[in-house]
């Protein structure tokens, strides 16, 4: 009776279905994600025209030709807003969004599940990556239609915006997951996530020309990955001969790529040692 009852478990335990792995359930976790966000349309019509709008004033305002560059204002602005909107849909978003979860509970209720933590992380990751991509066509849209932006025709160009666009997109949205442990409570989260990021716009090329920031402002925005986002992109759609508006006078795509890796490497390591899924006062 009991090597029966033994043997039942047995056969039980090896015909059990086997649980989705992490990037199976991730990418469940993803199309959830991207649901919601869609869903909520005044937060769909805010995040992807936030940037049209203010690229459309600053292009207004300064539409003069850039002297020496042989482009316009606004070509500079098109190219410098592609890097600060996919900062938006992924530093600020992220950093916001999951200190709110945090304060809502909805962390503590997820990690009590059977869920790997990995699928939350990879779901966070590809609604960055679908939001990243429409915000990117909506301001090259954008550009090219009412800016004068000239897409480029070389394939190498299209590599470097690629690999510009993955490695930036990762490390601000690892930056995102990591800050998000930072404000105590989700009221607090737009305030401790947006001010650093409207800083970092401002010394890193995107609303001010970079030859009218002061060195020092440059130095300290270039320890960071919007800087060389922008200026990678300004380089990927503006003509060579513009590279004399940098600080380097050049498009330094080497140091870009070692800059935005070495974040995303960073960013790992400050989400591994920062994230928690309950807030401080939960105990």
């Amino acid at each position: 009776m009991t090597t029966t009852a033994t043997t039942a478990r047995t056969g039980s335990a090896a015909t059990a279905p086997r649980l989705p792995g992490a990037w199976n359930l991730g990418l469940v976790r993803g199309a959830l994600e991207i649901r919601q966000f869609f869903r909520q349309r005044d937060q769909v019509v805010f995040t992807f025209a936030f940037p049209v709008v203010f690229l459309a004033l600053f292009a207004s305002i300064f539409h003069d030709d850039v002297q020496g560059a042989g482009i316009s204002a606004s070509q500079l602005y098109v190219a410098a807003m592609i890097g600060a909107g996919l900062m938006s849909v992924s530093f600020q978003s992220l950093g916001i969004s999951i200190a709110i979860e945090r304060d809502e509970k909805v962390l503590r209720r997820l990690r009590g599940t059977p869920m790997p933590p990995a699928a939350y992380f990879l779901g966070k990751l590809w609604l960055v990556l679908v939001t990243g991509i429409a915000e990117t066509a909506v301001l090259l849209a954008a550009g090219a239609t009412l800016f004068g932006l000239d897409l480029p025709t070389s394939p190498t160009k299209w590599l470097t915006f690629g690999w510009i666009f993955t490695l930036g997109l990762t490390g601000c949205a690892l930056l995102g997951i990591a800050i998000s442990s930072l404000p105590r409570t989700g009221k607090s989260a737009t305030s401790v996530v947006v001010l650093p990021f409207l800083v970092l716009q401002f010394v890193s090329g995107v609303y001010i020309a970079i030859g009218t920031v002061p060195n020092w402002l440059l130095d300290v925005g270039a320890l960071f990955p919007l800087k060389w986002m922008c200026q990678g992109f300004r380089g990927v759609f503006l003509p060579e001969r513009a590279a004399v508006l940098e600080q380097a006078g050049s498009w330094e795509y080497g140091k870009t790529a070692l800059v935005l890796a070495a974040w995303c490497v960073g960013g790992l390591v400050l989400c591994l040692m920062t994230f928690r899924w309950k807030n401080r006062s939960d105990g």
